[in-house]
């Protein structure tokens, strides 16, 4: 029998915060960043991958993550980050617009970013705001890989169902991947993982 692989996001551990690009890490190594709708699942998803309960902090509450998160994995030149959740609608207006002018500076300035992680909801995939990332991301040839999240919510057809329809409507996407995730169950994150681990030239063997 073979024994699991080691998780190289285990050990992962949080380095800081920023509020602004200028006050984010220098802008060298290896970066894989987080990205979605507020209440998406992205922090549960981060803490699956790693399997860490309190890695990145969740919450009932929405739109709870204000701050660009940095975590160190292998070393601190290989880094997840987690981006502000976008799109709440009780978020006030000006701050809402600031969270997303972050997070538009980050991914076109950021050049040690290697791919983005975006993190949808299975019963609401392809918002307006899913697509205004993937539109960015497809001009400026950053790979995107989706987190068809809370798939156990659905049952196996309709999930099924769900992900060959986000494939479909993403198929003249080179650069875009899709997958369906449960942090509650499990199930996906392994893929996940290896997706993660190849991104950030992290070896798994």
């Amino acid at each position: 029998m073979n024994s699991p692989k080691p998780n190289p996001f285990h050990t992962a551990t949080f380095i800081t915060s920023a509020a602004k690009l200028s006050q984010c890490l220098d802008d060298d190594g290896f970066e894989v960043a987080f990205a979605g709708r507020s209440n998406a699942g992205k922090s549960s998803a981060i803490n699956a991958i790693a399997q860490q309960k309190k890695l990145a902090k969740t919450s009932k509450t929405p739109g709870r993550t204000q701050l660009i998160n940095f975590f160190a994995c292998a070393s601190q030149q290989q880094r997840i980050v987690d981006l502000p959740g976008y799109g709440y609608a009780k978020v006030p207006l000006e701050v809402k617009r600031q969270w997303e002018n972050f997070i538009d500076d980050y991914l076109r300035e950021r050049k040690s970013l290697q791919g983005l992680f975006l993190i949808m909801d299975i019963r609401h995939p392809l918002t307006d705001f899913d697509q205004m990332i993937l539109r960015w991301a497809n001009n400026s040839q950053l790979k995107i890989h989706i987190l068809l999240t809370k798939a156990d919510k659905l049952k196996f057809g309709p999930a099924k169902s769900t992900l060959l329809k986000v494939a479909r409507e993403l198929k003249d996407s080179a650069n875009i991947s899709v997958q369906l995730f449960s942090a509650t169950r499990g199930s996906g994150v392994e893929e996940a993982r290896c997706k993660l681990a190849e991104w950030l030239k992290i070896e798994t063997d």
